[in-house]
């Protein structure tokens, strides 16, 4: 990860908004022998006692259910818009292009939930993608019984307490002015993700050029 002060989101309530605002991560961890696993997952966030935690799901038996089971040190990858970033934007044509992209990564170790836990997680699962309408009929407990007495034995609910916590918002912080507005520019007329970080970069771009002046 990148360790450059310019590239990282000081501003705590910023880090969690994007971890919202993006919820299906990648998890990943090893086996004491080394073996590497990655899942993929939608988790929910919860603050208890000013820790955050992170929690989903994951099926029974998989590998990475018996690596986790193992060894509990996990790490979990928030993936936000990317977009490559052509150098003949810039002003100084005499560097390269590059990628940008924000992502943050949460490492700690998981803890499986009991039978209880994970039902009640499940319940605010479902509510929390069905946008919190409480009419919905994809709730969790408008399930039918049959069906969520199937389904249980095959899953396993878990919780990760964050230990560590670092984030990359890689917005072109590092150019100047004139090459970070035309860098806007082009990225609007690309759509989808490029579209989205530049929109992250225009609502950065009045406090990074302030400080700038502030250091002239």
């Amino acid at each position: 990860m990148y360790k450059l002060p310019y590239f990282n989101e000081q501003n705590p309530q910023l880090v969690r908004e994007f971890m919202e605002n993006h919820p299906f991560v990648i998890m990943t961890g090893s086996f004491n022998n080394g073996q590497q696993v990655v899942t993929q997952v939608p988790v929910l966030l919860e603050m208890r006692d000013d820790k955050l935690y992170i929690q989903g799901h994951i099926m029974r038996k998989t590998d990475h259910h018996l690596a986790f089971a193992e060894n509990p040190k996990v790490l979990i990858v928030f993936v936000g818009p990317q977009a490559y970033i052509s150098s003949s934007w810039y002003t100084d044509q005499a560097s390269g292009s590059t990628w940008n992209y924000m992502s943050v990564q949460a490492s700690g170790d998981i803890r499986f939930m009991t039978d209880d836990e994970m039902v009640s997680f499940m319940r605010k699962l479902t509510l929390r993608f069905e946008n919190n309408n409480p009419h919905s009929s994809a709730l969790y407990e408008k399930l039918p019984e049959d069906y969520t007495r199937q389904m249980l034995p095959g899953i396993i609910g878990f919780e990760v307490m964050v230990e560590k916590l670092e984030n990359v918002f890689k917005l072109s912080q590092n150019k100047d002015e004139a090459s970070y507005t035309n860098i806007i520019k082009h990225l609007h007329t690309q759509g989808g993700d490029a579209a989205l970080l530049a929109v992250e970069m225009e609502k950065r771009q009045a406090h990074i050029f302030q400080k700038d002046q502030e250091h002239q």
